[in-house]
């Protein structure tokens, strides 16, 4: 396609988005900045150009017309809280689809009919999706925690949580409606029992797997006042890559605390190297970076 511009010689004129100009060391410093201490996210130098471009779209969108003035928007303009909240939608939400990680789910499984069934007669199964985006993970560990429950001739006692800190995806996942392309890859059988057909190619989850699983927002660097306690699983993917590797061990300790004993925690392969976070044992996989909490004598 050939380049427009807008020539005031001409009879026709052609508009041409102004394209800002590139933003200097001492405001992604400033940026990088304010992402760290607000959300822990780290954005190295080579990311600059995502940057750019991501708030380039939503100075555009609102008629901002410099970095700076978009930097004292988001710090103290009047609607600041709201602008934020979008933003960091912006900036973190990553493309994801059901049974993403196939290997992942399958060790969630085999950790589930591997338990003592008595367990399960006692309490409901918790599950935790941290950074769960739009919700596809949520409602992946719901369904893979419901074939669990019938395989082993139980009652569906389980209830999974989704959080993530960007408000607008947490309002999506909560519709569970999703593009059809969301199931690429997925067996055709779990496709008939859990999802129907909805308008404009879209699909959505059946009410049976919808009713199990709530969502909430929630920072990470928040996580010493998150109610979730006593977990069974925490899964954890695709997260903790954004962030220094002392805030990973940081997140990866509060995790820990909020799982039961014997409780799982899954992160994503190569997030966590060269480290055994204290109170787990790593479950020997090839595939899947997981460990279970141990128990100790009392319990």
């Amino acid at each position: 396609m050939s380049e427009l511009h807008n020539n005031p010689s001409t009879a026709e004129s052609s508009w041409c988005l102004r394209r800002l100009p590139e933003m200097d060391k001492a405001q992604f410093n400033q940026w990088q900045t304010l992402l760290e201490h607000r959300t822990g996210m780290t954005l190295p130098a080579e990311r600059r150009s995502f940057l750019e471009t991501n708030l380039a779209i939503r100075m555009r969108e609102i008629g901002c017309s410099s970095y700076q003035a978009y930097y004292e928007t988001i710090i103290s303009g009047p609607d600041a809280i709201r602008e934020w909240s979008t933003l960091v939608d912006r900036l973190t939400v990553q493309e994801t689809r059901f049974f993403r990680d196939p290997d992942a789910f399958r060790l969630v499984a085999d950790y589930v009919l591997t338990r003592p069934r008595e367990q399960f007669r006692k309490r409901p199964i918790e599950a935790w999706s941290v950074g769960c985006s739009s919700g596809e993970e949520p409602y992946t560990l719901a369904m893979v925690l419901n074939e669990c429950m019938a395989q082993l001739g139980l009652q569906p006692l389980y209830g999974v949580t989704g959080s993530d800190i960007s408000t607008p995806v947490i309002e999506k996942a909560r519709t569970g409606q999703f593009n059809a392309r969301k199931l690429l890859g997925m067996d055709e059988d779990m496709k008939t029992r859990y999802f129907r057909p909805a308008e404009r190619n879209t699909v959505e989850i059946v009410e049976s797997i919808r009713e199990r699983v709530c969502f909430t927002r929630l920072n990470v660097l928040d996580l010493d006042k998150a109610p979730m306690h006593g977990m069974n699983i925490i899964f954890c993917q695709n997260l903790l890559i954004y962030f220094r590797r002392w805030r990973r061990r940081d997140i990866v300790r509060r995790l820990a605390e909020r799982l039961a004993p014997g409780g799982l925690l899954v992160l994503g392969q190569g997030e966590l190297t060269d480290w055994q976070p204290p109170g787990l044992q790593k479950v020997p996989s090839e595939h899947v970076l997981a460990w279970i909490k141990r128990q100790t004598d009392e319990e």
